[in-house]
Order: C-alpha cells, then sequence, then structure tokens
C-alpha cells in the first residue's frame, strides 16, 4: 500500500466542498478510507483546520471534525527533527517546508497537494489528487495482467509521454 501525506487544502477542499476541487479530493479521501492508500496528514495540519472550523463553525463541530480526521488519517508526527530538516530545506513556504518534512520522517512516498509547483525542490514527489487517482486506477488494471505499477514520479513521466504523442 502507498503511503501518502495530504496537504491541508486537499482536506480544506473536501470540508469546505469547494466546487473546483472537491471531487478529486473526495475521491482520494475516499480511497484512504477504502484502506487502497495509507493516508497521513502532519500533526500542525490538524491544528490549523481545528482553529478553522472553530473560527467559522465553533468549538464543538471542530473537535467533532478533527475526530472523523483522525479516524481516517493517521498523523505524521512534527517534532524539533522534523522542524530543523524544514528549515534546513530551504523552501519558499516554511509550513510546505514542514510538511515534506513531516511526510520524509514519517516515510511516505509522496504529498498530495493542489499546489505542486509549491513544493518545487523538495526531496518527496509532490502530487495533484488526480494524479494519486490515475495511479491508482493503472494499479488496478495492472493487478489484473499481473504487472507492477512503479512510483508516482514514473507515473508523472509515462503521462507526460502519452501527452506529447499525437492521437490517431
Amino acid at each position: 500500500m502507498r503511503r501518502i501525506l495530504v496537504d491541508i487544502n486537499v482536506v480544506l477542499d473536501v470540508l469546505l466542498d469547494r466546487p473546483a476541487h472537491v471531487r478529486h479530493a473526495a475521491a482520494l479521501w475516499q480511497a484512504i478510507e477504502q484502506r487502497r492508500l495509507e493516508g497521513l496528514l502532519a500533526a500542525h495540519a490538524l491544528t490549523t483546520i481545528f482553529y478553522l472550523v472553530a473560527k467559522h463553525r465553533g468549538r464543538d463541530v471542530a473537535r467533532t471534525v478533527i475526530a472523523d480526521l483522525l479516524t481516517v488519517f493517521a498523523v505524521a508526527p512534527v517534532d524539533g527533527d522534523v522542524l530543523a530538516r524544514a528549515a534546513a530545506l530551504g523552501l519558499g513556504d516554511f509550513e510546505d517546508a514542514v510538511t515534506v518534512a513531516a511526510a520524509e520522517a514519517a516515510g511516505c512516498e509522496a504529498v498530495v497537494t493542489r499546489d505542486p509547483a509549491g513544493y518545487s525542490g523538495a526531496p518527496l514527489d509532490a502530487v495533484e489528487p488526480a494524479l494519486v487517482l490515475a495511479t491508482l486506477a493503472l494499479a488496478a488494471l495492472d493487478d489484473e495482467v499481473h504487472e507492477p505499477v512503479e512510483t508516482f514520479r514514473h507515473q508523472r513521466r509515462s503521462l507526460a509521454r502519452r501527452r506529447r504523442k499525437p492521437g490517431p
């Protein structure tokens, strides 16, 4: 099973029902619920989500949301070592750097985000939910013919090559 860390923007797409993004974010969430993927959230994402939900919907709702998230997602700890690693990464946004460092420390293959460009230079792949879903679909097909699917990076290159080839 693939282990991924889900960026806060993808979680908020579901919680806030953002029309442009909810379809892929909800399908990713469902794949995690179905244990087709192991999904983690960085510990600091949970505190941010609690703050935002409490501000707009109240503390009781925020507690329920956090409890629900913890039934679906594991938590990638954020400690001094993770923060030091994040500072050393030199990414443009420290929160994104902490997310990457937490994902690395937790043994994740990728960070799933709606903003892969924000993770430029990160040591882990940063991929959009749609790519993860496409990879899962390809894995299901590969399982039918007993051929393994490779990493997200390989899938991204493979999809890019297919887009460059002219159609029939």
